[in-house]
């Protein structure tokens, strides 16, 4: 079974939406983190905003990541687009969460969640999370969309943590195991 990891650049105050205020803390110990994420993944599932942006600006790309984007199987949550056209998209337009649920249960390795900060409230909603990698950026930046939303509320595990010499600081979690009832 895979396990589905979404991950995500954090502002210090919660904001995760157009994060180019991250460059500036650009490192290859970063790097590295990411390359190994995407290691250990074989499909990404994304929300339509974040699939646009990355339909737009990976094809033509010469960075690193550009071939294993390009290549990797993707599905893209929407229920507005009419086609993705993006080398191995599927659209998922019904029935979404048990769609997801039947990924999940396919071998392979995990399915990442890049952005898609609606996408992951309603994934995370459903209990199909199993893994946030959050890397916090020391950053406050005031506005913008906020990865969770008001009045969501969860309980994580801390899986491990990574400092790095940017000030960025990496934070696996894990959905906490329900309380047991007495």
């Amino acid at each position: 079974m895979r396990k589905l990891v979404v991950t995500e650049f954090v502002s210090l105050d919660g904001v995760m939406e157009a994060p180019s205020w991250t460059f500036e803390f650009r490192s290859d110990k970063i790097a590295k983190f990411k390359g190994d994420e995407q290691f250990e993944s074989d499909m990404l599932l994304l929300g339509r905003i974040t699939y646009e942006g990355f339909a737009q600006a990976w094809p033509n790309s010469t960075d690193k990541g550009a071939d294993w984007m390009n290549s990797i199987p993707k599905y893209v949550v929407t229920i507005t687009l009419a086609t993705a056209d993006w080398n191995n998209s599927t659209i998922i337009r019904e029935n979404i969460m048990e769609e997801v649920a039947q990924l999940k249960q396919q071998d392979g390795r995990n399915i990442l969640v890049y952005g898609s900060g609606t996408l992951v409230d309603s994934l995370m909603e459903a209990g199909l999370v199993d893994e946030y990698r959050l890397l916090i950026f020391p950053v406050v930046v005031g506005s913008g969309k906020r990865l969770f939303k008001d009045n969501r509320t969860a309980k994580l595990k801390l899986a491990s943590s990574q400092n790095f010499d940017t000030g960025v600081t990496a934070l696996i979690y894990h959905p906490a195991a329900p309380e047991e009832k007495n």
